[in-house]
C-alpha cells in the first residue's frame, strides 16, 4: 500500500511572558490566542503566563495542529491578491475572555501578533523547525526599550503520510473498499454486512432493494440489534469485524437513543491461536443528542490487553445527524492526557503508540447524515499501520461509526386511532 503525502504543522510550547510589574498586573487575567492559516478554520487555545525569566514552556506540548495535503500546500504557496500576496501563519494573542458578563459584552484586549510567512521549505516534505524560542509582540515597551510582552512558541513541520480508503457503496450493501491514490483506485478489502433476526417490522428490511427510501419507512420496531460487519481481505479471509453488543433502543419517555442508555459496538480482530474466534480491540458507543440541530455522539474506547476489562477513552465526537461529519482519533486535539498505545491487531508485540509525542493524528472517517447515501472516506496515519490487518480494524471501526448514524435515528411511535400525526 502506497500512502499519500500529508504535512503536519504543529504549534506548541506556548507561553507568555510579561515584563515589568505594571504590565504583569495589567495582564494577570487569562490569555488566549487565535491561530490562523489561510484556507483553514481559526483555532483558539489558551496561553499560560510564565512568571520566571528562566522558565521555558514544555517543548513537547502541542497546542494546535494543521494537516496539509498537496493541494493545500499549492494553494498556500500560490501568490494571493495585490494586498495579500503571501500566506502567513498568524497567531494573535489576547488578554481576557471573549463573551458577556451580566448581559454586557466583554471586550478582549489584543496584546500582539506573531506572523510567519509560508515559504518553499513547507513543500519539501522534510522535518523542519520553523521557529523555536521567545519573540517580542505588541507595542508596549519596557523601561529598557524591550517589548513588554514576549511569546514563546515552537512551530514545526513534519511529514505525516496517510493511507486513504473509500467504501464504494453504502455500508449496508456490503461494498468493496478501495485505496485511493490520486485518481487510481486499488481494491483492498470487502465489507460484509448482515443482520440477525430480521422481521417484517425491521425499519431497514427493505434497504437492500431501495436504499434511499427505506430509511424513511414508518415502523413500530422498538430496537435495533443483531447488526454485524465483517472486513475481508482480497483472499476472502475475515481480518476484522464489528457487531452490536448493546441494542440501540429508545430511552424511557422518548423516541431516541439517549446518552443515559447508549447503543454499543464491539470492534474485534481474529484470534491467531484459535481459528473462527475473535479478540476484543475496541468499543464504540453511540447516542443521539437533541437540540436545535440534532447530533449523534460517537465515543470510542480502546480495550487494553494488559488489564482485563480496562478501557481507555480515545475519542468522543459529535456528528451532525442531518449533514454528517467527521469522526477522528487525534491525540493532539483530544486525548493528550492518555498516552496509552493502541495494540496492533496482530498482537505480535508491535505497538503503535498514541502518546503526546508520537501520537497526533491516527484516523478519520467522514460520513453522511441521515437519509443520504453514505460512502465512508477513511484516512489512516501511516505510522500506525504496520500490516494490512492494522488497516482492516480501522475499516471495521469506520463501518460502525457510519451505521451508528442510522441506528440512532429516532424511532417512530404508534399512531393513535383517529390521530393523523405520529407522537
Amino acid at each position: 500500500m502506497d500512502p499519500q503525502a500529508f504535512i503536519r504543522l504543529s504549534i506548541g510550547s506556548l507561553g507568555l511572558r510579561i515584563l515589568g510589574s505594571a504590565l504583569n498586573s495589567a495582564f494577570s487575567s487569562p490569555c488566549s490566542c487565535e491561530i490562523r492559516l489561510r484556507g483553514f478554520p481559526v483555532q483558539t487555545t489558551s496561553i499560560p503566563l510564565v512568571s520566571s525569566p528562566e522558565a521555558t514552556p514544555d517543548i513537547h506540548s502541542i497546542a494546535s495542529s494543521f494537516y496539509l495535503e498537496d493541494s493545500d500546500l499549492k494553494a498556500l504557496l500560490t501568490p494571493g491578491c495585490f494586498y495579500n500576496p503571501h500566506a502567513y501563519l498568524e497567531i494573535t494573542v489576547f488578554t481576557g475572555r471573549k463573551g458577556t458578563h451580566c448581559g454586557v459584552g466583554v471586550k478582549r484586549q489584543q496584546i500582539g501578533t506573531f506572523k510567519l510567512e509560508v515559504g518553499p521549505e513547507w513543500g519539501e516534505g522534510k522535518p523542519v523547525i520553523l521557529f523555536n524560542g521567545w519573540i517580542g509582540i505588541g507595542k508596549n515597551k519596557h523601561e529598557n526599550g524591550k517589548p513588554g510582552a514576549e511569546l514563546h512558541l515552537r512551530v514545526k513541520l513534519d511529514p505525516d503520510p496517510r493511507y486513504v480508503f473509500q467504501f464504494e457503496d453504502v455500508t449496508m450493501l456490503s461494498p468493496q473498499i478501495v485505496q485511493l491514490q490520486g485518481s487510481l483506485k486499488q481494491p483492498i478489502f470487502s465489507c460484509k454486512f448482515s443482520r440477525e433476526r430480521i422481521t417484517q417490522v425491521d425499519p431497514l428490511s427493505t434497504y437492500w432493494s431501495n436504499p434511499a427510501g427505506s430509511l424513511d419507512v414508518e415502523t413500530e420496531r422498538r430496537e435495533r440489534k443483531g447488526w454485524k460487519v465483517k472486513i475481508h481481505d482480497l483472499s476472502g479471509s475475515a481480518v476484522a469485524a464489528a457487531f452490536i453488543t448493546t441494542p440501540f433502543v429508545p430511552s424511557t419517555g422518548c423516541d431516541w437513543v439517549a446518552r443515559s442508555n447508549p447503543g454499543a459496538w464491539l470492534i474485534v480482530r481474529p484470534d491467531v491461536c484459535r481459528p473462527e474466534s475473535w479478540l476484543p480491540w475496541g468499543k464504540l458507543e453511540a447516542w443521539r443528542e437533541r437540540g436545535i440541530r440534532d447530533s449523534v455522539c460517537c465515543r470510542f474506547h480502546l480495550l487494553s490487553e494488559a488489564q482485563d476489562g480496562a478501557e481507555v477513552l480515545m475519542s468522543e465526537i459529535h456528528i451532525s445527524a442531518e449533514k454528517g461529519g467527521e469522526f477522528f482519533i487525534d491525540t493532539d486535539r483530544q486525548m493528550r492526557q492518555a498516552p496509552t498505545p493502541i495494540p496492533s491487531p496482530q498482537s505480535s508485540g508491535d505497538f503503535s503508540a498514541l502518546s503526546p509525542i508520537a501520537g497526533g493524528f491516527v484516523m478519520s472517517c467522514r460520513v453522511q447524515g441521515e437519509g443520504k447515501s453514505s460512502k465512508p472516506l477513511v484516512q489512516l496515519a501511516m505510522r500506525h499501520v504496520t500490516c494490512v490487518e492494522d488497516a482492516a480494524i480501522f475499516m471495521a471501526l469506520a463501518a460502525a461509526v457510519d451505521l451508528s448514524i442510522v441506528a440512532c435515528k429516532p424511532f417512530r411511535r404508534k399512531l393513535r386511532r383517529g390521530s393523523r400525526h405520529s407522537l
